[in-house]
């Protein structure tokens, strides 16, 4: 009975510390600054699919819709 308490308050113990533990081993190192690096020719690549893809999904709606309003067929024998 009292192994269970040890072992469950060594258990509670590890936890809380494992995030102290990992915040304290990443604050020792030297801090590095990311830099964007700069690209010779840029790419328009945003807006070109956008009309595309916005007359795909009104094409899912409408067979969708169509679909469900097709259900002609009675429930009663």
């Amino acid at each position: 009975m009292k192994f269970g308490k040890i072992a469950a308050s060594f258990a509670a113990m590890s936890l809380i510390a494992a995030p102290v533990a990992a915040q304290a081993s990443n604050s020792a190192a030297p801090a590095v600054e990311r830099v964007s690096a700069q690209s010779a020719s840029e790419e328009n690549l945003e807006g070109e699919n956008g009309i595309l893809i916005a007359l795909l999904a009104a094409a899912a709606v409408i067979a969708g819709i169509i679909i469900i309003a097709d259900d002609d067929d009675p429930t009663s024998p």
